[in-house]
C-alpha cells in the first residue's frame, strides 16, 4: 500500500496547530493538571518506601498512607523551621522598615541630583507601577489560595496512583502492541529511575547548599543567616534562575542592616563560591546523570513552564522534559529531538561530514 506524502508546509501547520491546542489545554486546565503532575512525581518518589513497607507485611493501603505520612512529616518539619525563623524576622521588621525608608530617601535624593528626576516625579512613577501591579498581585494571591486548596488534593492523587499502580501499568502495556512491550518496559523503568534519582539528588543538593549558604552568611555576620540560607537553597532548586533570585535577598538584608558595602561584596563572593561548588561538584556527582538536558533547553523550558504554570511549572519542567527525552530516545523518528534536548555536544556538524563524504566519493570516482 502506498503511503501518501503530505507537503512540508501542511505537516508544519498541523504540528503548530497541535502545539497551540496542547498549550491552550495545559493553561486552561492548570488547576487540575498541576496537582496531578506533582502527585505523579511524588508518587514515583515514594514508591520505593511503599514497596519496602509492603515487604514487611504491611497492608497495601496502610503502607501507602504511612509513606504519605512520612513525606508530610518531613515537609512539615521544614515548614515549621522556616516559620520559627520568620517569627524572629517579624520581631525586628519595624526597625528594618525605618532603616529601609532612610535608604530609599537617600536613593531618591541621588536620583534627583544625578538624573534631575524630581522626588514628586519619582513618586508618580512608583504609584503608577503599583497601580499596574494590582492585577498581578491579585493573580498571585489567587494562585496562593489555589495552591493551598491543591495541597488537599495532592495526597489523594498520590494514594490513588500508588494504590492503582498495577492497573495503570497494565493499561500502558495493553495500549501498545505486544511486540512493543519491551520498549514500554524500558521506557517505564528509565522514567522511574530518572525521576527518583533526580528528585533525591535535588533534595540532597538543596540540603548541602543550605548549609553552605548559612555558614557563609554567618561568617559575614548577616542577620537571619539561616533563614536566608535555606530560602536560597530552595530557590536554587529552580535551574539557572533561582540562584540569581536567591542572591538578591541577602544583598537587600545586608543593605538595610549594615553600613558600607563590604558585607555585600562578601555575600557576592560567598554565593559565587557556593555556586561554583554546586555547579562543578554537587550537580555532576549528586544530581542524577539520567537527566541529561543541556543548559539552553533547561533555561527555555523553565521559562516556558513559569509562563504556563507559574512557579509550579518551573519545578516540574525539567523532570517532564527528561521523560520526553527518554521516550524520544526509544523512537527512531524522534531521535533527532532527543539529541537536541541532550547535553552531548558534537564536535562537527552533519553538513561537514556529508561534504567530506561527497568529496571522498568524487575523488574515488575520478581515480577509478
Amino acid at each position: 500500500m502506498t503511503v501518501k506524502q503530505y507537503p512540508f508546509y501542511f505537516k508544519t501547520t498541523v504540528v503548530l496547530f497541535g502545539l497551540i491546542l496542547l498549550t491552550y489545554i495545559l493553561f486552561t486546565l492548570q488547576s487540575i493538571l498541576v496537582p496531578f503532575a506533582f502527585a505523579l512525581v511524588i508518587a514515583i518518589l515514594l514508591n520505593p518506601i511503599c514497596n519496602l513497607l509492603m515487604r514487611i507485611k504491611l497492608p497495601k493501603a496502610v503502607a501507602i498512607l504511612t509513606s504519605i505520612l512520612i513525606a508530610y512529616i518531613i515537609v512539615g518539619g521544614i515548614v515549621f523551621f522556616l516559620s520559627m525563623q520568620m517569627l524572629h524576622f517579624g520581631d525586628t521588621f519595624p526597625a528594618l522598615q525605618v532603616k529601609f525608608a532612610h535608604i530609599f530617601h537617600d536613593l531618591q535624593l541621588w536620583l534627583q541630583n544625578s538624573f534631575h528626576i524630581s522626588i514628586n516625579k519619582q513618586n508618580e512613577l512608583i504609584n503608577e507601577a503599583l497601580n499596574n501591579s494590582k492585577a498581578l498581585l491579585g493573580a498571585t494571591l489567587g494562585t496562593a489560595l489555589n495552591t493551598l486548596s491543591v495541597l488537599f488534593l495532592i495526597p489523594v492523587y498520590i494514594f490513588m496512583f500508588l494504590f492503582y499502580k498495577t492497573l495503570l501499568l497494565n493499561f500502558l502495556f495493553e495500549v501498545f502492541a505486544e511486540e512493543n512491550s519491551q520498549h514500554v518496559r524500558v521506557i517505564l523503568n528509565q522514567t522511574k529511575t530518572a525521576i527518583q534519582s533526580y528528585m533525591v539528588g535535588l533534595l540532597l543538593e538543596a540540603f548541602i547548599v543550605a548549609i553552605l549558604n548559612s555558614v557563609g552568611l554567618l561568617i559575614l555576620g548577616v542577620n537571619y543567616a539561616i533563614l536566608i540560607g535555606v530560602m536560597g537553597a530552595i530557590l536554587n532548586m529552580l535551574p539557572y534562575i533561582g540562584g540569581i533570585i536567591a542572591i538578591a535577598i541577602p544583598l537587600l538584608i545586608a543593605t538595610v542592616t549594615k553600613d558600607g558595602y563590604s558585607t555585600q561584596i562578601g555575600i557576592v563572593i560567598s554565593f559565587m563560591i557556593v555556586q561554583f561548588i554546586d555547579n562543578n561538584i554537587l550537580v555532576p556527582r549528586i544530581v542524577s546523570s539520567k537527566v541529561q538536558i543541556n543548559a539552553l533547553v533547561s533555561i527555555l523550558v523553565v521559562l516556558l513552564g513559569g509562563a504556563l504554570w507559574g512557579v509550579s511549572g518551573m519545578f516540574l519542567s525539567i523532570p517532564f522534559v527528561a521523560i520526553l527525552k527518554i521516550i524520544f530516545d526509544r523512537i527512531d523518528d524522534l531521535k533527532p529531538w532527543a539529541k537536541l534536548l541532550g547535553d552531548i555536544v558534537p564536535t562537527r556538524h552533519k553538513g561537514e561530514i556529508w561534504r567530506k563524504r561527497k568529496r571522498e566519493t568524487l575523488t574515488d570516482q575520478i581515480a577509478s
